[in-house]
């Protein structure tokens, strides 16, 4: 997807430079090869195993609208967790059938468009959560189709931020409280009880906890089944990591053998809900050095993307490869802090780069795909940057640069002079 060319840095057929000029900076650009790339791995593995359209892509890793058409023409579902998330399925051309709605705090009036709209499944956090699914479709006179999240207690090697199967997690129904769960929902006149779903974190690079769960969830569907509760599907979840400084996860293809091998005395439809390992290395930043500052104990790059753009390294201390749009072969080459104009300490974007760099040069961060765009914000007033789609030698704008009118359209301009009187 990157590569120089007369020390030029492109993106498919594109200069990074050149984008830069045309569309400014900060902003992300995302290449149409990679991500159709990514997806068509799952799905061909799962096609080479006789599955077909039971990938749900998990929206909050990149909520763009041209992506998620991309990824509904390929014949992705929609993994949600709002229902603003829902909307934007919707938008994005797909039908209620192929999207499924998690997530601990569904509001009422969420949890009512779901059922109105008869989305594949409402996936059940929660006992309360089940109550107040059920009293919703009563009073609509309507049958919901629900799953339930269950919460295997399964340790990964990842920041704790992203970990979501372990007890000490937010997330999902404790495996030893669901099956007598499963059991009450099967008194609830207003529920279709179709599903299992499990989901134990994020950028998980090793097969052993995927398949930790899956033997667990397994169990319980065995006992289910025995209790005359028949499930459709099992949902094991996304979490597959990527490549972002030296970690080594298993291809998307082993991924997908290993939970079919899993499944093959298994008679319930697979279904997976990737989100970063189809964005996350399709997709860069793309920003400027303001100034390169030298202090007695620091060389600091001040660039023009910030913290809130690029949330992960501060929140995550997350590494993302720095490459510049334009190699110097004759340049020196110095440790940089490469930081941000937000006034906190926090806002780096990456720390000890071996760099040649010079006010004006602009720089690319990989791997930003997945939770970039998707988690920036407009602190300090600072408008969000465009968003670029790249097919070969064509760019199409995806998301306009936004404007600090933007920003302030809807608050009220009241008369405050009456209000201090």
């Amino acid at each position: 997807m990157l590569e120089y060319y007369n020390n030029k840095l492109k993106i498919e057929s594109c200069e990074l430079q050149e984008i830069a000029v045309k569309y400014g900076t900060p902003c992300y650009v995302y290449s149409l090869q990679q991500l159709r790339s990514n997806y068509l791995a799952y799905a061909n593995a799962l096609q080479n195993h006789g599955h077909r359209q039971q990938i749900f892509y998990a929206i909050k890793a990149n909520s763009n609208l041209t992506i998620l058409r991309i990824l509904q023409q390929l014949g992705a579902g929609f993994d949600c967790v709002s229902g603003g998330e829902i909307t934007r399925a919707l938008q994005a051309g797909s039908i209620p059938e192929k999207i499924m709605f998690s997530g601990v705090g569904k509001t009422h009036a969420e949890i009512k468009m779901a059922i109105e709209l008869g989305i594949h499944s409402i996936n059940i956090e929660s006992a309360e959560e089940l109550i107040r699914v059920h009293a919703i479709a009563k009073e609509l006179n309507l049958t919901a189709n629900i799953a339930f999240r269950v919460n295997p207690n399964i340790t990964i090697d990842s920041h704790p931020y992203i970990s979501t199967g372990s007890h000490n997690n937010k997330f999902g129904i404790e495996y030893n409280a669901a099956f007598e769960l499963y059991k009450h929902a099967t008194t609830l006149s207003n529920l279709n009880i179709c599903g299992i779903t499990c989901h134990i974190g994020s950028q998980i690079t090793s097969l052993e906890p995927f398949m930790q769960a899956l033997d667990q969830i397994l169990q319980l569907t065995q006992q289910l089944t025995e209790y005359n509760i028949n499930l459709s599907f099992i949902d094991i979840g996304g979490g597959l990591g990527i490549n972002y400084h030296n970690e080594t996860p298993p291809t998307i293809a082993a991924y997908v053998n290993a939970i079919i091998s899993k499944l093959k005395h298994c008679k319930l439809t697979p279904h997976i809900e990737p989100g970063r390992s189809i964005v996350g290395n399709a997709g860069v930043l793309l920003t400027k050095v303001e100034y390169v500052k030298t202090t007695a104990n620091n060389n600091f790059a001040v660039v023009d993307a910030a913290m809130n753009d690029l949330m992960r390294p501060v929140l995550y201390d997350s590494y993302h490869e720095i490459m510049p749009a334009i190699i110097k072969p004759q340049a020196s080459i110095k440790k940089y802090n490469i930081v941000g104009p937000v006034c906190e300490s926090g806002d780096f974007l990456a720390h000890s780069r071996d760099l040649a760099l010079a006010a004006g040069d602009l720089l690319i961060l990989k791997d930003c795909g997945a939770y970039g765009s998707s988690m920036s914000s407009n602190y300090n007033t600072r408008p969000r940057g465009a968003e670029i789609l790249v097919s070969g030698d064509k760019t199409y704008v995806i998301r306009d640069r936004e404007t600090i009118a933007q920003l302030m359209q809807n608050e009220q301009n009241i008369d405050v002079r009456s209000i201090l009187v």
